[in-house]
């Protein structure tokens, strides 16, 4: 019988006593502000109360340098957002290729692939760890974390490489791709009975060749669920459109594979991903995976290389000025106000409502769970202003993946006090890291255990 924990006060130590709630409720009515502001957040929004006008007005949606000229996408009520990320980083080229004002590749089909491929990771890993208890700290995790929506830059890579791409036409939306709880809730509920029969299968002796025909039949049964949910996947289709000219082109019968060859234009594998990780257990200029993050068995591990924050700043700078998105990752909902579509590390003064500190460092923030990686996106502009040391960008433009309702019609403005305390990762092409860092990420990872919030994107 496992142990059960208290506190170790005393009980008349650790209580709350009734006198001392009658001391707190006296010194609110005693506090020079307290009441004022129990006025004002009781009948708006305390953002409303909290937020920095001067913030505001200062805060421009103009940009010295801005590659965008088309319109944002929408994942709707999904998590699919590092995917559409990754989808919308090729779209300017390809609709330069294709001669069209608007293009979009099919999310719906890379959402059903990498469903598929990791009701496939998933099962592999529960038979990896099958001769664990349920209650195993990992095996937990992996049954709390079947098939979520999220994903990591590496993760889009293996689906791409494996499964190509097609023109949404090919693979259009579904009432589940744009809304996936109920088709999530479906499948998590079959991949854990399908956890339940591999465990106690193996439990009761079961060989590794009879615990994979088993693994096969549940994921028949996911692949029917998905087709069901999202429609069947194209393995060929017809490609013919007419650009904004009004010129007729035809490119025949297309694979997913040669259509992401000829209208991706890009190598994969020239992309390195770069986070900035401040906690002292994470050295700098080393590279590090997690445990049990990924999505395609036999694909690429999620690895990425951990910098400081101006190293992320230069890289992204200087694709943006070469006219080149960037592919980022960040916890998108700090200091944020939708709406008009601002983030500032001081959007919102809380400390004045409240008339209390909130005082974290990065690091800590990471280290106490209050902070991950919550939402990929595209970086598309940067403003940038010449300084004592040189160019310096002193706010970015980001596109979004949320429709055009908020922001400037879906594109976003980023203050640089914002870019240092919530922004993580991008997806970096190798040809603006300097030798140094180009070895350095060749180095084998350092594996973080599965639940390490680096890994937070994919959940």
């Amino acid at each position: 019988m496992a142990t059960i924990e208290r506190p170790t006060s005393s009980t008349a130590d650790a209580a709350l006593t009734a006198q001392r709630i009658s001391e707190l409720n006296d010194a609110f009515n005693e506090h020079p502000t307290a009441r004022l502001m129990q006025n004002a957040v009781t009948k708006n929004t305390v953002d409303d109360v909290a937020m920095d006008r001067e913030v505001v007005t200062t805060t421009s949606h103009s940009f010295s340098h801005v590659i965008d000229d088309w319109a944002v996408t929408n994942q709707k009520r999904s998590g699919r957002c590092w995917m559409f990320a990754g989808l919308n980083l090729f779209r300017p080229a390809a609709m330069n290729t294709l001669n069209l004002k608007e293009f979009e590749f099919s999310q719906n089909y890379t959402l059903f692939w990498d469903k598929f491929e990791r009701a496939n990771y998933f099962l592999e890993a529960i038979m990896d760890t099958s001769d664990r208890d349920a209650d195993d700290r990992t095996v937990a995790f992996l049954l709390d974390n079947p098939l979520e929506d999220g994903g990591q830059w590496n993760m889009f890579v293996n689906i791409i490489k494996k499964h190509g791409v097609v023109p949404k036409s090919a693979m259009p939306e579904s009432e589940s791709s744009s809304n996936t709880r109920r088709m999530n809730s479906i499948l998590l509920t079959k991949l854990r009975q399908g956890a339940s029969l591999l465990r106690k299968q193996a439990g009761d002796g079961g060989n590794d060749q009879s615990l994979r025909e088993t693994k096969q039949q549940i994921l028949s049964e996911v692949h029917r669920i998905l087709c069901i949910h999202l429609g069947t996947p194209p393995t060929s289709f017809n490609w013919q459109w007419q650009d904004k000219e009004r010129e007729f082109h035809r490119d025949g019968e297309l694979t997913p594979q040669a259509f992401a060859e000829k209208y991706l234009q890009q190598n994969l594998d020239d992309y390195v991903c770069l986070v900035h990780d401040p906690r002292p257990t994470s050295p700098v200029n080393k590279t590090f995976t997690v445990q049990y993050l990924g999505n395609v068995c036999g694909g690429d591990i999620v690895k990425y290389l951990n910098v400081d924050i101006e190293v992320i700043k230069t890289v992204t700078m200087n694709t943006l000025l070469d006219g080149q998105p960037v592919w980022m990752g960040c916890d998108v909902a700090k200091m944020m106000e939708r709406k008009q579509g601002i983030w500032d590390a001081k959007l919102f003064d809380y400390e004045g409502v409240y008339d209390t500190s909130f005082e974290l460092s990065k690091a800590d923030r990471l280290i106490h769970h209050d902070t991950l990686m919550t939402h990929a996106m595209l970086f598309t502009g940067v403003d940038v202003v010449d300084g004592d040391d040189g160019p310096t960008a002193r706010r970015w433009r980001v596109e979004n993946s949320w429709g055009d309702e908020n922001g400037k019609k879906g594109f976003y403005v980023m203050n640089d006090s914002w870019f240092n305390e919530y922004m993580f990762e991008i997806a970096a092409h190798k040809s603006y890291l300097p030798d140094d860092l180009l070895e350095a990420a060749a180095q084998d990872p350092i594996e973080l255990p599965a639940w390490d919030p680096m890994g937070a994107l994919a959940r």
